[in-house]
């Protein structure tokens, strides 16, 4: 497979407390199984759709302090983690955990921008990142949530090299990175204090395809998960945002399904 530029979103990974308890939510609402856990590797397990990976879910590191919250964390391609993590903390962004080798996998680092939005850096080695995107249960798209949007702009434009554009709306600042062409990368959403309460971070939302939206949203009621916003139409697909039941934000749209013209940029 040919290295993915810079700043493509190139795998995700969710802590659990309860992992047996994600596995099964996950299986059933998004159609994913599961691999052998990595005990060389906190018990790393990945999750595959028609046998080719799409995530991993991860228990906590042993003597982590408190009760961690399970959230899912995006990885951006890097072909040196160690610069990437330079260029982060130039552009005012803060490095959590310092780049390290995951064995012959490759290389991580974790980070946030200067708005409070975590995500990871990713070196491939012998694991190249998704092995199956933009289909049923697999990833297929994500979104910035911030507060401050001018400062996840010029951080992530800065670190990632994209180019922005504006979708033409006048009731909502909505903006795509991209590496120049027509194809986008990202999305930014900006959280409103009606829709967000304040205790919620800002982070990034992934997407995840399914064959049918409200049926996705009913498997994820009935597993003890909890709809957040939708199903709603749009012109990408009919979509939903749902919380799992150990907390873990996710969406999920079914992109056959489309209603409306595509939006205008700028």
């Amino acid at each position: 497979m040919a290295a993915r530029p810079e700043g493509t979103p190139v795998w995700t990974d969710a802590m659990f407390t309860d992992v047996e308890g994600a596995k099964t939510f996950y299986g059933d609402v998004l159609g994913w199984t599961f691999g052998e856990s990595s005990s060389e590797f906190g018990n790393y397990t990945q999750a595959y759709k028609n046998g080719k990976a799409v995530a991993a879910v991860v228990p906590p590191m042993p003597g982590q302090d408190g009760e961690p919250q399970s959230a899912w964390c995006l990885y951006f391609a890097s072909p040196d983690v160690a610069a990437t993590a330079e260029k982060i903390r130039g552009a005012g962004g803060t490095v959590l955990m310092e780049p390290m080798q995951v064995g012959d996998f490759g290389s991580m680092c974790i980070a946030q921008d200067p708005s409070g939005v975590t995500f990871g850096v990713w070196q491939a080695g012998q694991h190249e990142g998704f092995e199956l995107e933009g289909e049923t249960g697999s990833y297929v798209w994500a979104e910035v949530f911030t507060r401050e949007p001018a400062k996840a702009d010029t951080f992530f434009t800065e670190v990632f090299g994209y180019s922005s554009k504006k979708i033409k709306d006048e009731h909502m600042d909505y903006r795509v990175f991209d590496f120049g062409g027509p194809q986008p990368v990202l999305g930014r959403m900006v959280m409103s204090a009606e829709d967000f309460p304040a205790e919620v971070p800002s982070y990034i939302q992934l997407y995840f395809g399914v064959d049918n939206c409200d049926k996705a949203v009913e498997a994820a009621e009935r597993l003890g998960g909890r709809k957040v916003f939708g199903p709603m139409d749009s012109p990408f697909g009919r979509f939903a945002a749902i919380l799992d039941p150990q907390g873990a934000a996710f969406a999920v749209i079914d992109m056959k399904t489309t209603v409306g013209d595509m939006p205008e940029m700028e």
